[in-house]
């Protein structure tokens, strides 16, 4: 029997018809070096070798921005913090030259943040020049993923999977509580921004004062709850966007089978709970809901190939479901 592919299930609903109307895929994906430069200080033309260096960030209004209580963090502040934060980034980690790459993680991941709780921020993904494996978020809607990350995709499912997870970080804004309590707990830190206002030198210690603060939440990680949320919700968010919802469950077993003393996983092994643990509470809290769905598991190359944007072909076979390391 022939399965509607979910890619057009999805689009029958009439919310995401609406959305789409609201805020065209092809509109999006236009023009990617816009969406970088709506970080702050020219990043796109950094990217493509052009252009000005982009400025220092204004360290001490971050930090005042994060000292504040949760509470007074309007989105309007999340992002200026998400802003900020993503130029400090790419400016000790370079974005990857390549264009058509960026575009299409731009396109795929703009699509899939239409299916999150909140549409509507200004979302921008970026592919770092890393060959490492790793992906992260900051507040206000920024994602990175990295080129080792990208490689080691089998399928277009598995990266819907990814970054459907940390999407899920940014609109429960997870690192936004992680990092302001970093900051509130960083007095020296504190001290230094009250003090400091002008100058080169001064601003570089402040910049040198938030990468620090950054490094520590990021390198720390998340909470377990955190991770197992963005999990649950990321493979619910994948299956509406019409990717085959078992995406991140491959990508999990396979992060099973990665050796400790391996260096391009270092990070992402050290600051997420261990791949059992997460492919065990998937079973548990979604169980075979997901199974009738399938959906897309067309490979990387075949849509930069194509240059079309994501959609679902014939839903492929699944991996076998998750058994408990013997």
């Amino acid at each position: 029997m022939t399965r509607t592919p979910p890619w057009k299930r999805c689009v029958r609903v009439a919310a995401l018809s609406t959305a789409l109307a609201a805020a065209p895929l092809a509109a999006y994906s236009q023009n990617v070096m816009n969406l970088l430069n709506s970080l702050g200080g020219g990043l796109g033309s950094a990217i493509s070798g052009g252009g000005t260096p982009a400025p220092a960030a204004q360290g001490d209004d971050l930090i005042s921005l994060l000292t504040q209580s949760l509470e007074n963090i309007d989105e309007a502040k999340e992002i200026e913090i998400g802003r900020q934060l993503a130029a400090l980034l790419l400016g000790a980690k370079p974005a990857h030259p390549d264009m058509a790459l960026q575009r299409y993680v731009n396109r795929l991941g703009r699509w899939i943040s239409l299916q999150s709780t909140r549409p509507g921020l200004p979302w921008t993904f970026v592919v770092l020049d890393d060959a490492g494996y790793n992906a992260f978020a900051a507040p206000g809607g920024y994602v990175f993923v990295t080129k080792g990350l990208i490689d080691r995709c089998a399928d277009e499912s598995e990266l819907a999977g990814i970054l459907a997870h940390e999407i899920t970080h940014v609109t429960s804004k997870h690192h936004l509580q992680a990092i302001r309590q970093s900051a509130m707990a960083g007095l020296g830190t504190r001290v230094l921004a009250s003090q400091i206002r002008t100058g080169n030198m001064a601003g570089q210690l402040v910049k040198d004062q938030l990468l620090s603060l950054f490094r520590t939440v990021y390198t720390k990680g998340l909470s377990q709850s955190d991770e197992f949320e963005a999990d649950r919700s990321g493979v619910a968010m994948a299956a509406k966007a019409g990717f085959d919802p078992y995406g991140l469950v491959s990508v999990l077993q396979q992060l099973r089978t990665v050796t400790p003393d391996n260096p391009m996983f270092t990070l992402t092994m050290s600051t997420h709970p261990a791949a059992q643990a997460r492919l065990d509470y998937l079973e548990q809290s979604m169980g075979r809901q997901l199974d009738g769905l399938g959906g897309s598991r067309a490979t990387i190359a075949q849509r930069l190939g194509s240059g079309s944007a994501p959609a679902a072909p014939a839903p492929a076979a699944r991996p076998a479901p998750a058994k408990k390391a013997g």
